[in-house]
């Protein structure tokens, strides 16, 4: 089985969050499990690793503007052939900026005529978030047959139809309200889940969740029908368990039970001038989809008997709010993202927040708990789906005092040391790996084969 997969970051590539990481564990499992694995993603200008280019030229593409001088480049690696799509529009430092629907439409177009160029005829395509949408449609109309993964259904992908609908070069029944279209705009999210075989979400809780007014950001209608048509369902997102094992960890002291987590503890404790009482960690990008301000919320009560420790950066309004906490005593802030801190974080606090209003399925606390960190968590996607009561500590209201009881909970237990101990060498027992995960897409891509591929979305009558 040949397996395309089309996804606008793949680590250790390019990486903004979890979409990467999925796409840099998923494939590789996929290829020791027998499939042939294909990732296709942007040629970024900060790609650092060697790629050799193996194809250029003008693409023979659907629309009416042509895509010239088109670099396709390559590097097999862990039994995956990595295929990095180079234009115009990605010779720009960094990964996404405000053009980034006209930057992906074209992305899109070259994706299936540039695997012709190198000779990758694929059996099914996997989509992942809007990015990726419009190359479903596309295929479609080749006579592909796809799964089309919503990685957070909160990014769409939306522009003006008069400009947007003349990018993708689909045809105009494609922009009926049984396809791209969507309130006056073009949707390329949309696009990913009225064309494909199968949608699947990263957690089972968010697939149910998205299809409610309050998850569903506007397509919930369409997600209600995709489920009655047996097309929607949620396959939690794995762990890449050597990336993250605390025996091995080259950033921390490595450790193998409970007791071996006091030298990180200590270490981290050092390291922000921290005092005895424990530490409740942070490491999320700053944004109330994350709940960050429930969080600078909760830090009056919080900081009474805990230690916090927030690593992340985002939103310049709440990394302003943690700046000016980050004089207390009692709380560390480091902002942007750092790899190695990271590690430090999991590995040496007791506790790990994680107060989202959203979660469509969440690494981080199945990294903490890999380390023995409890995480406190609200009861959302793929937070319900990963954290057992007997484990971790779970809230249902998003806010700061809802975030403070649960949080409290946990400093109450946390004086318990047999009971605490027993949770966290639960947590560390807990499997997180792909390998059901992978299964379960190997499966899913062999009934999309086995099916008839469903009828184009056609004009509507007004």
């Amino acid at each position: 089985m040949r397996v395309v997969h089309v996804a606008s970051e793949v680590f250790p590539f390019s990486r903004s969050g979890g979409l990467g990481d999925v796409l840099g564990a998923l494939p590789a499992q996929q290829a020791r499990l027998g499939a042939a694995v294909t990732v296709v993603s942007p040629w970024y200008a900060d790609i650092a690793q060697p790629v050799r280019e193996v194809w250029r030229g003008a693409l023979d593409a659907p629309g009416s503007v042509p895509l010239a001088d088109v670099r396709v480049g390559e590097l097999v690696q862990g039994g995956v052939q990595f295929l990095f799509v180079g234009m115009g529009a990605f010779d720009r430092p960094g990964l996404y900026f405000p053009d980034d629907v006209w930057r992906f439409t074209q992305f899109a177009r070259a994706v299936l005529p540039a695997l012709a160029r190198v000779g990758v005829t694929p059996d099914v395509l996997h989509a992942h978030d809007w990015q990726a949408g419009l190359v479903v449609a596309l295929g479609r109309l080749a006579g592909l047959r796809a799964v089309f993964s919503v990685h957070n259904l909160q990014y769409q992908g939306r522009w003006n139809l008069i400009d947007g609908a003349g990018w993708t070069g689909l045809p105009d029944w494609a922009f009926t309200h049984e396809g791209l279209e969507f309130h006056g705009d073009v949707n390329l999210m949309k696009a990913g889940l009225v064309f494909a075989s199968q949608v699947t979400t990263v957690s089972p809780t968010y697939a149910q969740e998205i299809t409610t007014p309050e998850y569903g950001e506007g397509l919930e209608g369409l997600l209600v029908r995709l489920t009655h048509e047996g097309r929607l369902s949620g396959i939690l997102n794995g762990l890449d368990q050597d990336r993250w094992d605390p025996r091995t960890d080259a950033d921390v002291t490595p450790f193998a039970d409970v007791a071996g987590k006091a030298a990180c503890g200590a270490a981290l404790r050092a390291e922000f001038g921290l005092d005895a009482a424990p530490i409740l960690g942070v490491v999320s990008r700053l944004a109330e989809q994350k709940g960050m301000d429930l969080l600078i919320g909760a830090l009056p009560e919080l900081t009474r008997d805990w230690n916090v420790v927030v690593l992340g950066g985002g939103d310049p309004r709440l990394e302003a709010g943690l700046r000016e906490w980050d004089a207390h005593p009692r709380v560390a802030f480091a902002q942007g993202m750092n790899e190695p801190l990271a590690h430090r974080i999991y590995a040496g606090a007791d506790a790990f927040a994680m107060p989202s209003r959203f979660e469509p399925c969440g690494l981080s606390q199945m990294i903490a708990m890999r380390y023995g960190t409890l995480p406190v968590v609200r009861e959302t996607g793929g937070l319900v789906d990963t954290v057992p009561h007997e484990v971790g500590f779970r809230f249902a209201g998003a806010t700061p005092q809802a975030l403070t009881r649960a949080c409290a909970e946990a400093r109450l237990t946390f004086d318990d040391r047999e009971e605490w101990t027993a949770r966290a060498e639960e947590a560390m027992s807990l499997d997180f790996s792909w390998d059901g995960p992978t299964r379960e897409y190997l499966g899913l891509y062999a009934r999309v084969l086995s099916s008839p591929l469903r009828p184009l979305p056609g004009p509507v009558d007004a």
